[in-house]
């Protein structure tokens, strides 16, 4: 069973990624690493994805169903409200 174990710890890839949020006055940058952690992003908050490592994958969930008008695309009209 130990070298079982072994031999799959091996193959566990760590990915990871980053999300840059901010509320217009402050911007903040977390990196997630770890597949057992979430991040929850309320609503105002700009958020965007960067610095993903190969093999990543973001999972995002929603209270509603998605509506194209209710977000902002241009973070400039984002900060003008």
């Amino acid at each position: 069973v130990a070298s079982t174990s072994s031999a799959l710890s091996s193959r566990v890839q760590v990915t990871s990624f980053d999300v840059i949020i901010s509320d217009g006055d402050h911007i903040s940058r977390i990196h997630l690493n770890r597949s057992y952690f979430g991040l929850y992003v309320g609503s105002m908050v700009w958020r965007s994805l960067d610095n993903f490592s190969s093999g990543s994958v973001c999972l995002v969930l929603a209270s509603a169903p998605y509506e194209e008008d209710d977000y902002f695309r241009d973070r400039e009209s984002y900060l003008h409200t």
